[in-house]
This record gives C-alpha cells, structure tokens and sequence, in this order.
C-alpha cells in the first residue's frame, strides 16, 4: 500500500504494537537496571564496559530464543554467561541463576518509555481498538504495561509466551487477529524490528508501518518512520 492509498485509510480499525524497543524503551531501563545489580553486587566491572558487551550478546540470544534453537531459562543464563567470559570475570554458575532473577524482578522497576508513546496512544484511542503482540515473557511483559501506564490503552495483549509460538512466525499473528474478532486487511502492525514484526505480520495480509528505531534496512514498499508521531501521517 503507498502511503497516498494509506493516509485516511477508514478500513483500519486495529492497531497492533510491539512493546519493547517500540514504545517501552528496552534499552534505557536494562542499562538503569544492570546499572544498579552491578553496584548491588559489588561486581567491579563498568556498566559502560559491561553494557557494550551484553547489548549484542543479548540480541544474538534473542534470535536464537525466537528460532526455537534455545528456550527462555537458557537464553536468560547464556547471555550473562557469555558476557561475563568475554570480559574476563570468573562467576559462579549459581551467581548467574541469582542475577538472572534479579534483572527480571528490577527491570520492570524502570519504566521509561519511547519519547511521544502517550501522546501517540492517547491520539490514536479514540478512533483504534489498540493491541500488543510481544515476543517477551508473559508476566514481565503485563508488569511493564502496567507500571509504565500505558495499560489502559489495549484491549488484547498477545504474547508469545501464551500463543505458543514466537514473531514472525504467522500462527502469532493470526491468533492476535483472531482474539480480536478482525480480518488482517483491516489491521496495521507498528514494530522496531523488520524481521519480526513487518515481515511477520505482511506475510498474514497485515498493514505494517516500520517504526526504525535500529537504523535496520527495511524494504522501499513498506512505510517507515523514525518518530512515534509520524504514525499521524497514516492513521
């Protein structure tokens, strides 16, 4: 669709969004949250140092968890695992167990959101039924909606975690379709990563606006915007 055909498009009447690295900023409150278990903890290692390390370590075990190739407890053991051995720190396996839990349990205690996000919501509320499709983790995920505030914006909240299966994979999409009672082509899909959630949701028959927070390279067909209030050219 181009963006001439988009614009007052009154076939829309959902809009689905990513949560992390859309409108909760994943980035700023790991870092705040790290920033703290490493002084909690005594661990000597610069957050600077240890956050250059651990943000492309995640991203890498992210992948391998949404390919199925590792699951949840595994991805959230390697990834400080590996971080830790490449900077040279000997910690005990049982540490790493205890500050696994320890980031999931003071992560959603941070709850910084993407510049203009209520805004954008509260814009979009009166004419959307608003919805999330997450590939996060079921109770980390409702605690960031709720803490954050930005809750009461969304009717359905669609995670991986329950739907049982991850982004792109289309049975996610479909299962977020079908919870609310809606055809694909009267739907658009807002996320950061173009793999994940434009691919994934294009491939259901899904609209999609590429929300490129990463510098990722999209495809020339799909709209892309790098402000949440550009979403006001389109809806």
């Amino acid at each position: 669709m181009s963006t001439t055909q988009w614009r007052g498009n009154n076939k829309i009447t959902d809009v689905f969004f990513d949560l992390d690295h859309t409108l909760w900023d994943f980035e700023k409150n790991s870092a705040l949250t790290f920033g703290h278990l490493l002084e909690k903890h005594r661990m000597g290692i610069p957050l600077g140092d240890f956050l250059e390390v651990y943000v492309p370590v995640n991203r890498k075990c992210w992948e391998e968890y949404r390919e199925g190739r590792i699951d949840q407890i595994e991805l959230r053991r390697r990834r400080l695992r590996e971080t830790f051995f490449t900077l040279g720190a000997s910690v005990e396996h049982n540490f790493i167990d205890q500050l696994s839990e320890d980031y999931i349990r003071y992560l959603t205690k941070y709850n910084h959101l993407f510049d203009h996000t209520t805004e954008i919501l509260s814009y979009l509320k009166p004419g959307y039924r608003l919805h999330i499709i997450t590939n996060g983790f079921d109770k980390v995920q409702d605690k960031k909606l709720f803490n954050s505030g930005i809750h009461t914006y969304f009717t359905h909240v669609v995670n991986s975690e329950t739907a049982g299966v991850k982004k792109p994979h289309p049975a996610i999409f479909e299962h977020a379709l079908q919870r609310a009672g809606i055809k694909a082509e009267n739907s658009v899909m807002i996320g950061d990563d173009f793999v994940a959630d434009i691919q994934g949701a294009m491939k259901v028959g899904m609209h999609a606006i590429h929300y490129n927070t990463r510098k990722e390279r999209g495809g020339e067909e799909v709209i892309t915007i790098h402000d949440l209030l550009e979403i006001k050219k389109y809806l």
